[in-house]
């Protein structure tokens, strides 16, 4: 009944990992309790769980990435502390099985169910603001999206407490990831977490697709569009192309588990080399899925702190076309170690370094956007100024890495893991950072406290050069990646400060954690604090803080690329009367969390062999798409009078903040 489902799959004889699990169990009867004692539970289905405002969503999917962040983060330390011990000569407090799980759960979370979410998170929130619209083109399949996301979440913590997790390394090259060397339910674990959570990625890149399409406001033709908006449709347009990729990649893989074919086996007529490919088709682009947004964050932020208007607009469109077209035809690059012979070699190699060019493009615009500006290096600004000097160090070498006969020497070693960092921290977790904290205001209504996202910045960037640069003099010196037993006495210097560097990174997130507090609490003791902050160029800026559920009254008529600097001024009150129309939105729908539900039993069962379950689960699922199909009381209406009084009070608002040129 149970398939391989048994006691034994608790891991009792793991003190570090039981340790971890009374740590979850003790945090999450404690939310129980607060949840139950402040009588929560109504007000958090009926607001939260089953909302489909996309606002709602983005702020839930960056509260579960900011979570697994400190599970990923709580990852790095381990890692790092094991290979400073070990090459003191110090025995470690990881055997090679448990250092496995942990480097590969890493990988996948920090990428997976941690960046992606963030970054999905900020375009939920601010697309369709900057766009002019009321909400995304379907806004029921972006709670589905978060729903399913949120299962990937569920599955690969599940894997801590019952069995294990994949020690294959975050993408699972076979035939390490094959049923003859990886017999126990790790790699499932990781298929399943990682499939779930990829459908539900790909049904955001075709709704974020469609909104940026069909639903701009009048007069806002593309080349008026924000350039964040730019860059999240470009990222939809990977995700549509690259995600597919990924979906059918896994599922061969998983017949090769269950079924025993051999797509990725040497055994009749299989290779090994396909899934690389297959992979890295979709690894490739998904890295520009994650930077290309944090390009756009850094071309708002920049024009906002230095008081005017973009520079270059139109080359960092192009710029940002072409690396989107381009990032298609680098992703050999990944394994230029593995035979493919010279010709691909040189083609791939010279490929990597033109994409460096349109991103070279994006480095000048902001610098010259910053040039005679009158800057103020605010927190969002300083993660701005620190992403360009980190990922311009992290481009370098990868352009570096780009050349074959360098790559062959560098690749298996903590110099391309040393690159890899720079620019997925130094670009796309600054810039995460950054885009929350200037739309913070927008997004909550109240400004984050400025003294300790300064401090939480300083932290981050000193922490990051003592954490990550070692890593390029340790692979010059040889050492290779995964090491966590019998490492080279030689290296112990690098690793000790290497950890001491994760250390401050450590205190830069504690000094996050503060921040938020601080200013919750300052906002409900001072009634005072503004939400519009940062004066900003773009039209999220002309809705109140936060917006109202339908976000504009009426759609406003877009003349110029920077609509809310333009608005304020010429003065954004109608001269005529406003005629309101009848608003419609999309009811609250619990059908998402009942799909995600069984989509969560269906992939638990799939991993343990529950096969009965998994047919309930699969039934389940189809059963409640189709009655969610037949299902057309979806709409809900706002009373025109409540327009007009949030219309009227965000005018007051405006006022008071000192805009008196709005009338």
């Amino acid at each position: 009944m149970f398939g391989k489902l048994t006691l034994n799959a608790i891991p009792f004889h793991e003190p570090i990992i039981m340790f971890t699990l009374y740590i979850i169990m003790f945090s999450g009867l404690a939310l129980i309790g607060a949840i139950s004692y402040y009588n929560k539970w109504k007000w958090l289905w009926k607001e939260w769980l089953t909302t489909v405002d996309h606002k709602k969503i983005g702020i839930m999917y960056i509260i579960v990435a900011i979570i697994m962040l400190f599970r990923g983060f709580t990852d790095a330390i381990m890692m790092r502390g094991q290979q400073a011990l070990v090459s003191a000569g110090k025995p470690g407090f990881l055997d090679p099985h448990h250092y496995d799980q942990i480097f590969t759960a890493h990988g996948v979370i920090m990428i997976f169910f941690m960046a992606t979410p963030f970054v999905v998170g900020l375009m939920n929130c601010i697309v369709p603001l900057q766009v002019g619209a009321r909400d995304v083109a379907f806004p029921f399949l972006n709670s589905l999206s978060f729903w399913l996301f949120v299962v990937g979440v569920v599955l690969i913590n599940i894997s801590l407490g019952i069995g294990e997790f994949a020690q294959t390394g975050w993408l699972a090259y076979p035939p390490l990831s094959g049923l003859e060397y990886n017999p126990g339910v790790g790699v499932d674990y990781w298929i399943w977490s990682i499939q779930i959570a990829g459908v539900g990625t790909l049904l955001t890149g075709v709704n974020f697709f469609s909104t940026i399409i069909h639903m701009r406001a009048p007069g806002m033709s593309m080349m008026k569009m924000p350039v964040f908006s730019w860059t999240a449709f470009c990222t939809n347009i990977l995700i549509i192309a690259a995600f597919p990729i990924l979906t059918v990649t896994i599922a061969l893989l998983t017949l090769d588990r269950y079924l025993g074919t051999h797509f990725f086996t040497n055994d009749m007529g299989g290779n090994m080399m396909m899934y690389i490919n297959l992979i890295w088709a979709w690894g490739h682009p998904e890295v520009y899925i994650l930077v290309l947004p944090v390009f756009g964050i850094f071309s708002e932020i920049t024009a906002t702190f230095s008081k005017k208007s973009l520079f270059g607009y139109t080359s960092l469109v192009w710029a940002t076309i072409a690396i989107t077209v381009m990032s298609f035809v680098v992703w050999l690059h990944h394994f230029f170690t593995m035979g493919s012979g010279a010709n691909v070699n040189a083609f791939f190699g010279i490929a990597t370094m033109i994409i460096a060019i349109p991103t070279g493009v994006k480095i000048f615009n902001w610098l010259f956007t910053m040039y005679q500006g009158h800057i103020e290096l605010k927190s969002p600004m300083l993660w701005s100024i620190g992403f360009i000097i980190t990922f311009s160090v992290g481009g370098m070498t990868g352009v570096l890495l780009a050349v074959p006969g360098a790559n062959f020497v560098l690749h298996n070693s903590l110099f391309l893991i040393g690159h890899f960092h720079n620019v997925i921290i130094g670009g796309v977790v600054f810039g995460c950072f950054a885009g929350m904290t200037y739309w913070f205001p927008k997004i909550c209504g109240f400004k984050l406290n400025e003294k300790w996202g300064i401090a939480a910045f300083w932290f981050w960037i000193i922490g990051f050069f003592f954490a990550f640069m070692p890593l390029y003099a340790l692979g010059l010196m040889g050492m290779t990646r995964r090491l966590s037993q019998d490492i080279d006495p030689t290296y112990n210097t690098m690793l000790m400060i290497s950890a001491f560097g994760t250390v401050i990174i450590a205190m830069g997130i504690m000094c996050q954690v503060i921040q938020i507090i601080l200013s919750i609490r300052d906002r409900y003791e001072n009634t005072d604090v503004t939400g519009d902050p940062w004066d900003g160029r773009t039209l999220e800026w002309a809705t109140s803080s936060p917006p109202p559920f339908y976000n504009f009254a009426v759609q406003p008529k877009i003349q110029t690329r920077d609509a809310w600097w333009n608005m304020k001024e010429k003065g954004i009150a109608h001269k005529e009367p406003v005629k309101y129309e009848e608003i419609h939105m999309q009811k609250n729908t619990s059908v998402g969390i009942i799909i995600a539900g069984f989509s969560l039993l269906l992939g638990f069962s799939m991993i343990w062999h529950m096969w009965w379950l998994a047919i309930i689960s699969f039934t389940g699922i189809i059963i409640t798409w189709i009655a969610k199909s037949f299902n057309e009381d979806i709409n809900c209406y706002v009373p025109i009078t409540k327009i007009e009084e949030i219309q009227h009070k965000h005018f007051n608002d405006l006022r008071k903040a000192g805009m008196h040129n709005v009338k």
